[in-house]
């Protein structure tokens, strides 16, 4: 893969052991934080395309867990569990992110810069080694659910 590829509005970049994202939202800051943290949009938007999640906890706060089942249109459940580490509104959130198994988790940094009434969001995916960032690439399809899940974001933003 190319050290870095633009697609759709959407950066992306591979860095030894780090997924890159980033994308310009014609949203204001506050509005795109909101639609990431609010559990009123969420399940509306979070995951690629074809995906459907439910919620069964969320609490956004430094020490709080989102817990939610991803529902895959092939009719497959994954299990995924958030804890958040470090909640800076509107501007950063920080949070473990895995199915379960603290070896299969990876560290996620989603910043959100103010552009007057855009925001440029910035989400890095740190995992443990290079491997396991090329696992998920590969096996999971990362960059293009990331993509299609901040595609859905887009739609949401529209709406709200």
């Amino acid at each position: 893969m190319a050290k870095g590829q633009t697609t759709n509005n959407t950066f992306t970049s591979v860095e030894d052991r780090e997924l890159i994202i980033n994308r310009v939202f014609n949203s204001p800051c506050d509005l795109v934080y909101k639609a990431w943290t609010d559990p009123k949009h969420l399940p509306h938007w979070w995951g690629p395309k074809g995906f459907t999640i439910t919620v069964q906890e969320i609490d956004v706060k430094p020490g709080g867990v989102w817990h939610y089942v991803m529902h895959g249109p092939d009719g497959v459940d994954y299990d995924n569990k958030i804890v958040y580490i470090e909640v800076v509104s509107p501007e950063r959130l920080v949070y473990s992110h895995g199915g379960g198994e603290e070896d299969e988790q990876f560290q996620v940094t989603v910043t959100f810069a103010e552009q007057g009434n855009r925001t440029e969001l910035t989400m890095r995916m740190l995992f443990k080694s290079a491997a396991e960032l090329d696992k998920v690439i590969k096996e999971y399809g990362a960059i293009e659910g990331a993509k299609s899940t901040l595609d859905r974001l887009e739609e949401q933003l529209a709406k709200i």
